[in-house]
């Protein structure tokens, strides 16, 4: 009985050393999340501060980084500038940062928020839909989804990190 014990013990640690995620290991972004197989994402629609509409299928051939965050939300006030320089990047050529506000505020106080933290390269989007956190299956924020030139998702930033990390950054690039 011991060793069939034992045997089972072996099996379920092997499939979930195999499973379809796995955490990389990086001082700076433990709470990132890289999938052996990329996941392909359903379309969905959000808007600009303009208000026109876009699709995540319009970014399709671009390295794409959805940024989800709220204005009441403390980390993601930590987070935001990094990501602001993060775009101001010359080493890449193909990244496409897109912040989306899914918080159920008036808009005015995503400018207002911007504003105080200085975010000078990076446009505000917000879910006009109240369904993307839903869809994408988000538990909180901020949370960060990077999208390979395929459209698939191949990796979920899940809290706050330091965007401009330079092992992230060349990490990243790999992508590019």
């Amino acid at each position: 009985m011991r060793y069939l014990n034992f045997k089972l013990i072996i099996v379920f640690l092997y499939l979930i050393s195999s499973s379809s995620t796995y955490s990389i290991e990086h001082p700076n972004v433990k709470n990132i999340v890289l999938y052996k197989v990329p996941k392909k994402l359903e379309d969905f629609e959000f808007k600009n501060m303009s208000d026109d509409l876009y699709k995540l299928s319009e970014f399709n051939d671009k390295l794409l980084i959805l940024n989800f965050w709220a204005t009441w939300c403390a980390p993601c006030r930590e987070e935001m500038p990094s990501l602001d320089k993060l775009m101001n990047d010359k080493l890449f050529k193909n990244l496409i940062i897109v912040p989306i506000n899914i918080g159920r505020e008036d808009l005015s106080k995503s400018k207002k928020f911007f504003n105080e933290i200085e975010i000078k390269n990076l446009d505000i989007y917000y879910d006009h839909t109240n369904e993307i956190p839903k869809k994408l299956s988000l538990r909180g924020v901020p949370t960060t989804i990077l999208i390979n030139k395929d459209g698939e998702e191949f990796a979920r930033i899940i809290g706050a990190i330091n965007f401009m990390d330079s092992k992230f950054v060349n990490w990243l690039n790999k992508y590019d």
